[in-house]
């Protein structure tokens, strides 16, 4: 959107009457991310990340209780099929905390990618009548989902503690491998919410796209499974090393996760970039198709 500057209104006779309007037009072609822009709007951004929370478990019986239940479910699942049936090796660790550790970031990022892709949507009467950046909203729904994360990290630390698992400094860097995981989630999430306004087959396709990103990354299994140069090639996806940094951290496994950590930034900051243009491009027609 373009803000015109306040202009003078005259009457029919052509003298000023003294009232001036704020025009609001939209704008034209690829369109620049007015960081200042955001910033104004930031009491919104919380107010909307803050009604995500509230909302996410409302009138549910365990209600925040499923932020742990479905990646320990998912891991206990995992440690059947593939730690005990598919004696899947997990570089000297116990599956079921190497699989946890791994589920945690991939849970934040699958929930942030599945509810972004369709929160234009989902806000379409506020679209529809009020301007405002519309960054925000998809922004506030991948933050909203901090709170789940944090609450699966507590089971995390129980499993660490059962299994005598001592984190080392190396732990320092985990707020950066969930800001990666974060910008990975809304870089997608913007080229699905824009496409999803017109589209609407993107909510169907998207589980299947999230299962098939699952079984692409290290989840079940160690990356050390591949070899050089699949190994680099593997990492342009950017839970890869979100999801090897984290075991790193945590964990401290082996070997660590540098290169492929690097690789996977540079794919997640490529998507975010192209999500963002993408998502300005097609800003203006929101309130006309959504």
């Amino acid at each position: 959107m373009t803000t015109i500057p306040l202009t003078s209104v005259c009457d029919r006779g052509g003298s000023d009457t003294g009232k001036q309007v704020l025009r609001i037009e939209p704008s034209k072609g690829w369109v620049a991310v007015r960081f200042g822009e955001l910033w104004a709007y930031r009491e919104l951004l919380f107010f909307m990340i803050w009604r995500d929370v509230k909302v996410r478990y409302k009138q549910t019986l365990l209600g925040a209780a499923w932020a742990i239940i479905q990646p320990l479910f998912t891991m206990l699942v995992f440690s059947l099929f593939f730690g005990r049936l598919a004696k899947m090796p997990s570089e000297g660790l116990p599956y079921p905390v190497f699989s946890y550790a791994a589920l945690i970031p991939w849970t934040f990022f699958a929930q942030g990618l599945n509810q972004s892709s369709d929160s234009l949507v989902g806000n379409q009467n506020l679209i529809k009548k009020v301007f405002f950046p519309r960054l925000v909203i998809p922004i506030s729904v991948v933050c909203a989902g901090t709170l789940d994360f944090l609450l699966a990290f507590l089971m995390l630390l129980g499993l660490m503690f059962h299994y005598d698992i001592v984190p080392t400094a190396n732990v320092a860097w985990l707020p950066g491998f969930l800001l990666l995981a974060c910008m990975t989630a809304l870089g997608v999430g913007l080229w699905l919410s824009a496409l999803n306004v017109k589209f609407r087959d993107v909510k169907y396709a998207l589980p299947f796209l999230i299962q098939f990103w699952m079984f692409s990354t290290p989840i079940a299994y160690p990356s050390s499974l591949l070899t050089e140069p699949w190994r680099s090639l593997y990492a342009l996806n950017p839970m890869v090393g979100v999801v090897e940094g984290f075991r790193w951290a945590l964990l401290g496994t082996r070997e660590g996760p540098g290169p492929m950590v690097l690789v996977s930034g540079i794919a997640s900051a490529l998507l975010l970039a192209g999500g963002v243009l993408y998502f300005r491009r097609m800003e203006k027609t929101f309130a006309d198709v959504v």
